[in-house]
């Protein structure tokens, strides 16, 4: 009777930490599934923005051709592979920064509503990335303990359950300090 009460108590164990891992796998999943929703919307956006800068700055061409090789780059990779993900939309935010830096250079462009909202809207957007890149990457923190902690350890492995990749900044000048002068 004991043995069978001691068997009884492992397997309702077992269950609960099995239950526990796939929650946490179908969480980070739904998280990464946020991130790649606001990808989408940037990716979308990129078009309408290259059209408006276009008729103000044509002669601006390698920029705005490299913004659109970056964008199809990161459309092109697979929705699972958040590595690569990740290095393909930091390096794309980098040429989205000096696309807003010709504006700079052109001050019809600059007063253009269209561009503005353009550009306030991927701003809006850019937020948006952020906060899921901040759920995901604390989903996929939560997954990786239960994965790699004892005792659910010894039921992660067999089970197929393996670490989640965070979606971190591959590009080190995006972590430098900004330089301020006055």
């Amino acid at each position: 009777m004991i043995t069978l009460a001691i068997a009884a108590v492992v397997i309702l164990y077992l269950i609960f930490v099995y239950n526990g891992l796939v929650k946490a796998r179908q969480v980070k999943e739904e998280a990464w599934s946020g991130i790649d929703v606001q990808l989408k919307r940037r990716a979308d956006l990129i078009p309408n923005l290259i059209e408006t800068v276009k008729g103000y700055a044509a002669h601006e061409k390698g920029t705005l051709e490299e913004v659109v090789a970056l964008r199809n780059k990161a459309q092109a990779l697979p929705v699972g592979d958040v590595a690569g993900r990740a290095a393909a939309e930091g390096m794309l935010s980098q040429a989205l920064g000096k696309l807003f830096a010709l504006a700079e250079a052109y001050p019809d462009l600059k007063a253009n509503q269209n561009f503005s909202e353009l550009q306030q809207s991927l701003e809006s957007i850019e937020n948006e990335v952020q906060m899921a890149r901040r759920y995901y990457n604390g989903a996929a923190r939560d997954l990786n303990v239960k994965v790699e902690s004892f005792p659910s350890n010894l039921i992660a492995g067999p089970f197929g359950f393996t670490k989640a990749a965070f979606f971190e900044i591959t590009n080190e000048a995006d972590r430098t300090v900004p330089v301020v002068k006055f």
